[in-house]
C-alpha cells in the first residue's frame, strides 16, 4: 500500500510538473551585438523571469552589419523574435514592411506614454497607437583626454566652437615630415558627426535643418554654409584632423592618439574597460551666440508581427518590463545609455555625475531627426563632405547638391 501511495504521490508530481511546463511561454528577443547591451539585456531577461516563472525569453544577437537582413528574413518566415530592437530611424522599413505591429493602446496609451517619455518618442507614434518604445535614449557629448589636455596645459575643456578650435590647435602633433600622429578632434562623418552637422552645428549657426515635421530640407542657406564650413575646415585649412587617421575615430581616442571626440553616450562602457585611458566628459560646445543644442537617437523595441496569442501576451509583458524605470536605470549603469523618461534620466544623482551628467543636460536641447531613410540620408551626408575633400567642390556647391539629393529622398518616400 506505501509504495501504491509512493507511486501515486510520484505519478501526481510528474504530472503537475507537465502541467507547469506545459502552461509555460517561451518568446524570442533579438538584438545587434554590443557586449555592453547583451549585458544589460541578461540582467533584465533575469529580473522578468523571475517576476514571470510561466515566461521565458531567449535572447539571440547577431553582428550590426548582418542584423537587419536577418531580422528581415526570419520575420516573414514566421521564424525569429518576438520582440525586436531596432533603430528608430529603421522605424518606417519595419512597417512598411509588416514586420512589426502596434503596441496595444490598453496597456501603451499614447497620453501616458507623452507624459511619462521625452518628447522625441512621439516619433513613434502612428496614428492612434505607439508602433515601438525605446528603454533607453542616446545623447551626443565631448569626450577629451585629461592626460593630452594636462600636457598642452589645458585646464578646462572646450565651452564655446572657438575654444574648441583654440585646444584642437594646442592638441594636435605631426612628426618631421609633416604627417599627423595626434589629433586635435576626431572627425567621421560615417561616425557620428553627420548628427553633430545636422541637428547640432547648423542649429547654432542659426538655421533650422528641416520644415514640415522634417519632410522639407531647409539647410542650403547662409546658416547650413558657415556649419559645413566650420566643420570641413577642421581637416582642410586647421589641419586639427583626419578623418581616415586611424581608421575609425573612436579607434584615435581609445588609443590616446587623439584629444577629444564627440561621441554618443553608448561609448561610455568601452573606454571604461580601456585601460590606461583618463578621460573625461563635457557638454558639446555652445555656439557662437552661446546657443546649445543636441541630437537625440534611441534603439526601440517592437512586438513583432509574429508574435500570436498567448506569446504576444508575454511579449507586451516583457514589453512592460523593459520600458520601466527600474529598467532604464539597470540599462544606464550597464550600458551608460540615458533612461528614456525624465522621471528616470532627471534625477540630481544622474544630472551630476560625472560622466552621464553631460548626456543626460544635453537631452535637455536635444532633436531627434525624423529619418525617412536613415542611411540613405546619412550617406548624403558623407558625400556632401567627401566631394569637398576629395573632388574639390566649394562648400556652396556641394551643400546645394546634398539638399537636392535629400529632399528628393523624402520626396519619394512621402509621396508614397
Amino acid at each position: 500500500m506505501l509504495g501504491r501511495n509512493r507511486l501515486l504521490s510520484a505519478t501526481g508530481a510528474a504530472a503537475l510538473l507537465f502541467s507547469t511546463s506545459a502552461q509555460a511561454v517561451e518568446i524570442e528577443y533579438w538584438q545587434y551585438f554590443f557586449e555592453a547591451r547583451v549585458n544589460a539585456m541578461e540582467t533584465l531577461i533575469g529580473n522578468f523571469e523571475a517576476a514571470n516563472p510561466d515566461i521565458t525569453v531567449k535572447m539571440t544577437h547577431f553582428p550590426y552589419a548582418d542584423y537587419r537582413t536577418k531580422v528581415a528574413a526570419a520575420i516573414p518566415a514566421g521564424e525569429g523574435p518576438d520582440v525586436v530592437q531596432l533603430f528608430y530611424g529603421w522605424l518606417n522599413d519595419y512597417v512598411d514592411a509588416d514586420l512589426i505591429q502596434p503596441l496595444p493602446a490598453d496597456v501603451f496609451s499614447p497620453e501616458q506614454i507623452e507624459a511619462d517619455f521625452f518628447p522625441m518618442v512621439q516619433a513613434m507614434r502612428s496614428g492612434d497607437s505607439y508602433m515601438a518604445l525605446p528603454t533607453a535614449v542616446r545623447s551626443l557629448a565631448l569626450f577629451y583626454n585629461e592626460r593630452l589636455f594636462e600636457e598642452a596645459g589645458i585646464e578646462t575643456p572646450p565651452a564655446t566652437l572657438d575654444e574648441l578650435v583654440a585646444a584642437a590647435e594646442a592638441l594636435t602633433k605631426r612628426d618631421g615630415a609633416g604627417n599627423l600622429i595626434q589629433e586635435g578632434i576626431t572627425t567621421g562623418m560615417t561616425a557620428q558627426d553627420h548628427h553633430w552637422l545636422r541637428e547640432v552645428l547648423i542649429r547654432q549657426f542659426g538655421g533650422e535643418p528641416y520644415l514640415d515635421d522634417y519632410q522639407t530640407v531647409n539647410y542650403n542657406d547662409e546658416a547650413g554654409l558657415k556649419a559645413l564650413e566650420f566643420y570641413t575646415a577642421l581637416e582642410g585649412s586647421l589641419g586639427v584632423t583626419s578623418s581616415t587617421f586611424m581608421d575609425e575615430p573612436q579607434a584615435a581616442f581609445k588609443a590616446g592618439r587623439a584629444g577629444m571626440h564627440i561621441d554618443g553616450s553608448f561609448r561610455i562602457g568601452a573606454l571604461e574597460e580601456t585601460r590606461g585611458l583618463k578621460w573625461g566628459v563635457a557638454e558639446l560646445p555652445a555656439g557662437p551666440d552661446g546657443s546649445q543644442s543636441n541630437y537625440a537617437s534611441y534603439w526601440v523595441n517592437a512586438i513583432t508581427t509574429k508574435a500570436e496569442g498567448e506569446k504576444y501576451d508575454a511579449a507586451v509583458k516583457f514589453m512592460e518590463y523593459i520600458v520601466s524605470d527600474e529598467a532604464m536605470q539597470i540599462w544606464l549603469e550597464t550600458v551608460g545609455e540615458l533612461p528614456a523618461k525624465p522621471s528616470a534620466a532627471l534625477t540630481d544623482a544622474n544630472r551630476e555625475n560625472p560622466v552621464y551628467g553631460p548626456f543626460i543636460r544635453g537631452l535637455e536641447y536635444a532633436h531627434a531627426t525624423k529619418f525617412a531613410n536613415e542611411s540613405a540620408q546619412r550617406q548624403v551626408m558623407v558625400d556632401m563632405v567627401g566631394r569637398i575633400q576629395l573632388e574639390g567642390q566649394t562648400p556652396a556647391e556641394s551643400l546645394a547638391t546634398a539638399a537636392a539629393e535629400e529632399q528628393k529622398i523624402l520626396d519619394d518616400y512621402y509621396a508614397e
